[in-house]
C-alpha cells in the first residue's frame, strides 16, 4: 500500500500527464485561466461591448480588481478598450478582439479535452 505522500505524488503526476496531452501538447493559457480574466473574456464573448461599470456589476468586482485584470487582457491583445465621454462622464468600453476570441476558443478546447481525458480514465 502506497504511503499518503506517494499516493498524492502519483495522482499529481497522472493529472499533469492528462493536462499536458489534453490539447495536443498545448499549454493552458494562464492569462485566461485566472478566474476574473476568464469571467471578463466570457462576458465579452457573448456581448459586442460592455462598459466598465456593467462589467463591474456583472462580475461583482471592485474598480481596482477589474481595472488590473482588464489591463492585462488589453496588454495581451485579447481585449480592446475605448475611452470616451458621455457629456462630462467618462465612459470606458471593452470588446473582445479576434485574438482574444481565438485564445478563448483554444482555452475552452483545452479544458474540454482535459475533462474528456479525466472521464475516460
Amino acid at each position: 500500500m502506497a504511503k499518503p505522500a506517494e499516493a498524492r505524488r502519483e495522482r499529481a503526476e497522472g493529472l499533469r500527464s492528462i493536462a499536458g496531452g489534453a490539447a495536443e501538447g498545448e499549454e493552458l493559457d494562464r492569462l485566461i485561466h485566472e478566474r476574473m480574466r476568464l469571467a471578463i473574456v466570457s462576458a465579452l464573448a457573448v456581448n459586442d461591448t460592455l462598459t466598465f461599470n456593467t462589467l463591474k456589476e456583472m462580475l461583482g468586482a471592485t474598480d481596482g480588481n477589474l481595472s488590473v485584470h482588464a489591463r492585462k487582457l488589453e496588454e495581451a491583445g485579447y481585449v480592446a478598450c475605448t475611452k470616451s465621454f458621455d457629456g462630462r462622464i467618462p465612459r470606458t468600453e471593452y470588446r473582445l478582439t479576434p485574438e482574444g476570441r481565438g485564445a478563448l476558443e483554444r482555452y475552452l478546447d483545452h479544458m474540454e479535452a482535459l475533462i474528456q481525458a479525466v472521464r475516460d480514465r
